[in-house]
């Protein structure tokens, strides 16, 4: 069992329902990129720092059933990637630049799990919404495979994206809502102390 899942029985009954509207997109001139870095509610908060990204939902990509739950989700059985949908002003930032940030916020050389994360559910993969995006996806994988720090081959997976599915109300804007069990977790898991090990400080 995860540690956020340990996190998520003792929390729930305290979570302050936010109505969707606060995190769903909100202008007509943006794009959308799909991303699964593991734990969802690091790489939307990681994404909703980046100049130009509009919003960041967290919720689940690629499994066989429909409407997951957390709980079906995370005992890796539905087949879904927990994930992030990004709405983005591309005036503002590129699909390119999202993957560049993309790669430098996970630990690209797993394909089991991230950090504390274990399993297929939290492995990393761009999913890509059309022919342009699976172009721009395979340049990047090729120029990070030239310029990345360490040796261990990418293992990122480029998947065509399926069916987005939102998570639970109180998986969105976890960071913001509960802050101390939040940092908590980051830091327990490793995260940034593995993706400083790979790329070096920001």
């Amino acid at each position: 069992m995860s540690m956020r899942v340990l996190l998520q029985r003792s929390l729930i009954p305290f979570i302050i329902m936010l109505p969707f509207s606060t995190y769903a997109e909100t202008s007509e001139k943006t794009e959308t990129a799909i991303l699964a870095g593991g734990c969802f509610w690091c790489i939307e908060s990681d994404y909703e720092k980046l100049k130009g990204v509009r919003a960041a939902v967290s919720g689940y990509i690629g499994g066989h059933i429909k409407n997951p739950t957390y709980k079906q989700v995370s005992s890796g059985r539905s087949g879904h990637i927990e994930s992030v949908k990004i709405t983005y002003d591309p005036e503002v930032i590129s699909y390119s630049k999202i993957l560049d940030y993309f790669w430098r916020h996970i630990d690209p050389t797993r394909n089991d799990g991230q950090f504390c994360d274990n399993g297929n559910q939290y492995r990393p993969a761009i999913f890509y919404l059309n022919q342009k995006q699976k172009d721009l996806a395979i340049q990047s994988t090729e120029k990070t495979r030239k310029i990345k720090p360490f040796k261990a081959p990418l293992k990122v997976e480029l998947i065509k994206a399926t069916e987005f599915y939102p998570a639970e109300k109180y998986h969105q804007d976890y960071y913001k809502k509960n802050p101390i069990r939040y940092r908590f977790y980051r830091y327990r898991c490793g995260r940034d102390s593995r993706v400083e090990a790979l790329w070096g400080k920001k």
